[in-house]
């Protein structure tokens, strides 16, 4: 058994801030004794053959969770240009992309769709040990209309018995959670953004076969239309979300329907639009999309919606290396720095289901080591000092 110990820091999660000592035995966390100003109880753990951090004031976070990644996607300007890469290339570029996400603090992603099963083989290889990685969860193919928005790496499936076949499909595979496509989006050529796409009974066949092995569902949807669909349906959570107005906020608050802005997406293409590399009608597209945001963001945090953070990560200029941007992009659209801590760690842990999120015995050991307080300064996890995933520092990691 390997024994860590975490002291002299200050612990900050979504619970709050307090000095604590915590000690970590293998891939858990065990002990988060606090520390009490006036004796020090609780800065004296010391288990044998332990190995001590001393953090000398630093800031102990949980790992962040990214819930809404492509890992075989390369951030280059159009997603759709690797439409006949071979799976051995991406599966090398997935590759990349895991380091580059747990070496900047990100210790779970989940995969929001990819060809043959390159996501669903990541899980496998960064849980063995073959990569270094966080700890992915994948849906396998994302389900999507013939011809609809990314179905060059989508399942397409047309009627609700064609759909719940699909969906079958990605649960044969061991698919995490069943992803689908409930509008049109930016990075098609031809789709309209906001247009519905799946049908309300597509949606409802969808969510019905998922729950036949209690897996969660999300939703692509950024449209209204599209999104108050996809909440009628049942599904668990909406990718996007642009052009929400106030009725599909409430209903997703009504519902606990958790929303992924995926704020980085949309900004890494109208940010990057003078490069001259992202097709024009991209551009238009998220320029459109970017006007609206504002707004959404407004109608979902007056609803009470809650925010689970997410990046589309390996979209345009949208890069695995940078995800903890979008901590930043969140506050710049009303969260404060605290609350984004919790959309991008418990919300995102409790959404996909792991024991992660927050620093707590018998939780993962997935913690990152910050020089400035996260709830004050939300610029602090663009440097991480270290990261543990699952009880290993990345350094050790394969």
């Amino acid at each position: 058994m390997t024994t860590h110990v975490f002291r002299g820091g200050v612990v900050v999660d979504a619970d709050g801030a307090r000095e604590a000592t915590v000690v970590v035995e293998d891939d858990r966390i065990t002990q988060v004794a606090p520390v009490d100003s006036d004796t020090g109880h609780g800065d004296d753990l010391d288990p044998d053959g332990a190995e001590v951090h001393h953090l000398d004031g630093a800031y102990l976070a949980p790992g962040l969770v990214d819930a809404h990644v492509h890992l075989m996607m390369d951030a280059g300007p159009d997603p759709a240009a690797n439409v006949d890469a071979s799976t051995a290339s991406l599966t090398y570029q997935a590759t990349r992309n895991l380091r580059d996400a747990v070496e900047a603090g990100v210790t779970t992603v989940r995969d929001l769709g990819a060809p043959d099963g390159i996501a669903l083989d990541a899980r496998a290889a960064v849980a063995d040990g073959t990569v270094a990685g966080p700890r992915v969860h994948a849906c396998g193919q994302n389900v999507v209309m013939t011809g609809g928005h990314g179905h060059w790496f989508g399942r397409e499936a047309d009627g609700p018995a064609e759909v719940r076949k699909a969906v079958r499909e990605q649960l044969k595979a061991g698919a995490d959670v069943v992803k689908c496509m409930a509008t049109g989006g930016v990075l098609t050529e031809g789709a309209q953004t906001g247009a519905p796409e799946l049908t309300p009974d597509e949606l409802a066949a969808l969510v019905d076969a998922a729950s036949a092995k209690n897996v969660p569902t999300a939703a692509h949807a950024h449209g209204t239309r599209g999104i108050e669909n996809a909440v009628a349906a049942g599904i668990t959570s909406v990718e996007h979300g642009t052009y929400m107005d106030e009725n599909a906020a409430q209903m997703m608050a009504d519902a606990g329907t958790y929303w992924v802005p995926t704020a980085s997406a949309v900004h890494g293409i109208v940010d990057n639009a003078d490069a001259g590399t992202i097709p024009e009608w991209a551009v238009e597209k998220g320029e459109h999309a970017l006007e609206a945001f504002a707004e959404a963001f407004e109608h979902a945090l007056a609803a009470g919606v809650t925010v689970a953070m997410g990046t589309d990560a390996g979209t345009p200029y949208n890069r695995f290396a940078d995800i903890p941007q979008e901590l930043e992009l969140l506050v710049e659209y009303g969260l404060t720095p605290a609350e984004a801590l919790t959309a991008a760690t418990r919300n995102a842990a409790d959404l996909l289901g792991v024991d992660a999120g927050r620093i707590a015995p018998g939780l993962a050991a997935d913690l990152v080591v910050l020089s400035a307080d996260p709830t004050d300064d939300v610029t602090a996890w663009r440097h991480p000092d270290r990261v543990v995933a699952r009880g290993r520092f990345v350094s050790n990691m394969a």
